[in-house]
């Protein structure tokens, strides 16, 4: 996920003002997502976001890119950017405006992250469990990372969980070494 800006915040709180009001706030999420996801590939940036090509030929590629797959508001987004030499943050306001969406209705996004790949049962219970630590609906990213030798970590936000045998082996050396001292 890209890394957010405060500009690409204050896009995406206006975007997400724009949708709440008109109550488009999935179409608008798509919209991002999918214009994100056109400008981020690497032959269109260097195209749409040059400032040595004129702002016309760049909002022609941008119409023959977006225009009849995005909402008009979300195309005038993207131009915008566009004309201020700023498209490149689209994929970051893309990302803000999720985490908007998700606060407003209650998610929260959770990364799990198991020695081995987990059972669709096994996430079900650690979503539960999360849900009643946070009061809100988690949205639950699996990972493997086999480090963990086994166990589990759980992020959610800014907290961590770390419920692996490598937490715990650190956390052991940890309390031998400042023992030793």
């Amino acid at each position: 996920m890209p890394r957010p800006s405060t500009a690409a915040r204050r896009y995406a709180e206006a975007a997400f003002e724009i949708a709440r009001r008109d109550g488009t706030l999935d179409r608008w999420g798509d919209d991002l997502r999918l214009a994100a996801g056109v400008v981020a590939r690497e032959d269109v940036a260097r195209v749409v976001d040059s400032p040595a090509i004129p702002f016309e030929a760049r909002r022609e590629v941008l119409a023959k890119l977006l225009q009849a797959r995005v909402s008009p508001r979300a195309f005038h987004l993207a131009l915008l950017l566009a004309k201020r030499g700023r498209l490149s943050l689209l994929p970051a306001v893309a990302a803000e405006y999720k985490q908007l969406v998700d606060r407003e209705r209650g998610v929260v996004a959770a990364t799990v992250t198991s020695a081995i790949r987990l059972e669709p049962a096994e996430l079900e219970a650690i979503g539960a469990r999360v849900r009643e630590m946070t009061g809100a609906q988690p949205e639950i990213t699996a990972a493997v990372d086999p480090d963990l030798i086994g166990g589990l970590t759980v992020r959610i936000g800014d907290r961590l969980i770390d419920a692996s045998v490598r937490g715990r082996l650190e956390r052991l050396r940890d309390r031998i070494v400042a023992g030793a001292r």
